[in-house]
């Protein structure tokens, strides 16, 4: 998975020599998250990094990823990597490819606190935190993905999280917190999830980043 910088994000990732290339590189599907127009009213953005992250892509291979990690270099200002474990937690509904999923994409860019070892964090964040996430929002799809290793620059970032919403939960927040209009659960449910992400360190130190979801199947290209 990648996190990328730069202008024209939304058009350069969705070019058929790019998918081509990385295809040939060794993928076998590709998944661009982007911060665009379709996203742009959405009020939840949170950076941790010195400028806001523009994209999210990801990458499936056997492969070693340099390769794959010059190509996306070359689209991009900035471009960091990591190797991830990926744990789906609610299958997104299919969309056919390339197109945009009905969904606001939500991504989160996590780094464990100084005041937690890793395993201790690994077990408040999927072990006790998930079942909150999913009880507290109105997610319909949840993908977390934890860090093994850098793959493209220093910059470290311990897992990436990726939770579909409905497009009105960019600017309601019961849509949110799937709390129906009503204003006690919907406070409620968001002290259980502030609660929650305390406990782990999610509430500081975060890149919270609202993007479009488009997925390619790479294959059979």
């Amino acid at each position: 998975m990648y996190a990328l910088w730069g202008p024209d994000l939304d058009r350069t990732l969705h070019t058929p020599d790019l998918r081509e290339s990385i295809r040939a590189a060794g993928a076998t599907r590709l998944q661009v998250n982007v911060d665009d127009a379709d996203v742009a009213p959405t009020r939840l953005r949170i950076n941790a990094f010195d400028t806001p992250v523009n994209a999210v892509v990801s990458v499936w291979t056997e492969a070693e990823p340099s390769a794959i990690s010059e190509l996306l270099s070359g689209v991009a200002d900035r471009c960091v990597g990591w190797e991830v474990e990926e744990t789906v937690r609610l299958v997104p509904p299919p969309v056919a490819d390339g197109q945009r999923a009905p969904a606001l994409a939500q991504i989160g860019l996590l780094r464990i606190p100084a005041d937690l070892t890793p395993e201790e964090w690994l077990h408040r964040w999927q072990g006790q935190h998930t079942a909150v996430a999913i009880e507290t929002q109105a997610t319909f799809g949840y993908i977390q993905n934890r860090v093994l290793r850098a793959v493209r620059g220093g910059e470290r970032v311990d897992a990436l999280v990726e939770e579909l919403f409905p497009m009105a939960a960019m600017t309601d927040p019961h849509a949110f917190y799937g709390s129906g209009g009503d204003d006690a659960e919907l406070r409620r449910r968001l002290g259980l999830m502030i609660e929650s992400v305390t406990r782990f360190g999610a509430h500081v130190n975060l890149d919270s980043i609202p993007t479009s979801r488009y997925c390619y199947e790479l294959a059979s290209s």
